[in-house]
């Protein structure tokens, strides 16, 4: 009688390598080109010993640590951020990896004996898929339901802020509905889904897509209300000003690195220039990053093709200045009036306003540059491009400085 169990665990170093190879060279599972070779491998040795030991027909079948493990597997591949799509498509790997190598070994038995094995291996690969996506699913509900969590305390300040802008009320309302209507309706159909589905994989698997798309709408209505009470706090004087020294250089070159990967996915040229830059300027820096990401990412959001530039100089009365100019869609004359307006998006008859824009970043960058004592100017053509020039002094003024030079003025 062929044993094939010992014929799995004599070659389990060999399909544990051979599937993590071809996970790897599975274009379709993004994920794994992140992880080192540890995190791909998780717990497939241990499942595959159990696997062993069902198929020895001297030992009791080692079912539980099948599911403990597959419980483990499918809350880790949830916080590596695998898509339920690439767990289906790696657990299919490790069903063909298992085949193929034991495929010499299977030749020898008798009909019965390799029928059997294959019955025993296919129930156990099933058994560990259901248990993975259970685990899945509710580490991903959980992850919805701290997006919700952050949504209502958000929402509490907003509601709060808002009072003292209700010129924009309606106009907000009616950006948040999309998104809102878009999570309270997945959210419906799944949980009509679960009363009625039975415990199948494509069940869940269907499941999973609709938490993916609560999860992606979830984001981005945060998105906006965080963008929203950025411009609140501003106008309701609760943004304040923490004035630090800041080397300029290389501040500027952190951020253009952080947004280099997005120009190259749309093969847009990125070039910066700081030599001219102040190496030190009293400011506050988290503001001053907000203001060059914006900025910087709008150029890139909003070209096409052709380059992105971001450049720095020095100029008179203790002011430096930096320009960011791309080669994108441009600006209309009209639309530049009210650009720095919240809620306004520039848009043109060959390209529409982009579905995640939310229309506060410029408005964003106009009362940060006046929070930092600057001043923003822009110069753009339609089917040209667009520059962004923003002015700042040396040395912003605090509180106190300011204090003290208005009494001495008082006195004088």
């Amino acid at each position: 009688m062929n044993d094939f169990s010992q014929a799995l665990l004599d070659k389990i170093d060999t399909i544990i390598e051979n599937w993590v190879e071809a996970v790897r060279q599975d274009g379709k599972i993004e994920t794994v080109n992140h992880l080192p070779y540890e995190g791909v491998r998780d717990g497939l040795p241990l499942v595959l010993q159990a696997i062993a030991t069902m198929l020895s027909q001297s030992e009791d079948s080692d079912i539980q640590t099948l599911v403990d493990k597959s419980l483990e597997h499918g809350t880790l591949r949830a916080k590596q951020g695998f898509e339920a799509k690439e767990i289906a498509r790696e657990y299919r790997l490790v069903r063909w990896v298992i085949f193929s190598t034991l495929e010499e070994d299977l030749l020898k038995g008798s009909a019965l004996e390799v029928l059997r094995a294959c019955r025993i291996i296919d129930t156990a690969i099933d058994e560990v898929i259901a248990r993975c996506f259970q685990t899945y699913l509710d580490e991903r509900l959980g992850e919805l339901q701290q997006v919700q969590s952050q949504l209502m305390l958000t929402n509490q300040e907003m509601t709060r802020l808002v009072r003292a802008n209700q010129d924009n009320l309606s106009y907000l309302a009616h950006e948040l509905k999309t998104p809102l209507t878009s999570i309270i309706g997945y959210s419906d159909l799944f949980l009509r889904q679960q009363r009625q589905q039975e415990p199948e994989l494509k069940d869940t698997f269907a499941n999973l897509e609709h938490i993916e798309r609560v999860l992606r709408n979830g984001r981005q209505l945060l998105r906006l209300i965080n963008d929203s009470l950025e411009v609140s706090r501003y106008e309701a004087g609760k943004m304040k000003l923490q004035a630090v020294p800041t080397n300029v250089r290389f501040l500027i070159k952190n951020v253009i690195e952080v947004l280099e990967p997005l120009a190259r996915a749309k093969n847009l040229t990125m070039s910066i220039d700081v030599h001219s830059a102040p190496e030190q300027v009293l400011t506050d820096s988290l503001r001053l990053q907000q203001i060059v990401t914006n900025l910087a990412s709008n150029a890139i959001r909003y070209t096409d093709s052709g380059s992105v530039e971001v450049t720095c100089q020095m100029l008179a009365n203790q002011q430096w200045a930096i320009a960011i100019s791309d080669t994108g869609l441009g600006i209309s004359p009209e639309d530049q009036a009210h650009i720095f307006d919240p809620y306004v998006q520039a848009s043109s008859s060959t390209k529409p306003q982009l579905p995640d824009s939310t229309g506060l970043g410029l408005a964003i960058v106009s009362r940060l540059v006046k929070l930092l004592q600057g001043r923003i100017e822009l110069i753009s053509q339609v089917g040209v491009g667009s520059t962004f020039t923003v002015v700042f002094p040396l040395q912003v003024e605090t509180t106190e400085e300011a204090a003290t030079e208005k009494e001495i003025a008082t006195r004088e």
